[in-house]
């Protein structure tokens, strides 16, 4: 049997930030805040309207933080440039975006600053744990 402490080292909490957060239960952000709570990661949200998800509550203006490893978009390319500067001053290790947040803008700029872009599924990444 596995105890707590050994798989809590197993299983590294990632304090992630998601941008495009929501209370609407049929968005892919929400289900992102549940299960990324659900799989004890530590998260921050920053969305149009204030409100709680899985007792995480959404911010509507770029809070300062720290030691961020990953920040997952949920919002659109024209979106995110109000939040270009905000996510390279955060310096998480990553950048995930999400089906439909595709950006190469984004990306040049996450590189130059030697942050790391995935194209990807924050869902399906920590469905087959490799968040």
């Amino acid at each position: 049997m596995i105890t707590f402490v050994i798989y809590s080292k197993i299983m590294k909490n990632k304090k992630t930030l998601v941008l495009g957060a929501t209370t609407k239960p049929d968005r892919y952000a929400y289900r992102a805040i549940n299960m990324l709570v659900q799989k004890g990661h530590t998260v921050l949200a920053i969305g149009q309207n204030t409100g709680e998800v899985a007792g995480v509550k959404i911010q509507t203006k770029a809070i300062p933080v720290k030691n961020i490893d990953t920040v997952t978009l949920y919002l659109n390319p024209a979106r995110q440039r109000d939040y270009y500067n905000y996510i390279i001053e955060s310096q998480p290790k990553r950048v995930v975006f999400n089906p439909g947040t595709e950006n190469p803008e984004l990306y040049q700029l996450l590189e130059l600053n030697n942050i790391k872009s995935e194209v990807a599924c924050t869902l399906v990444l920590l469905a087959t744990n490799q968040y």
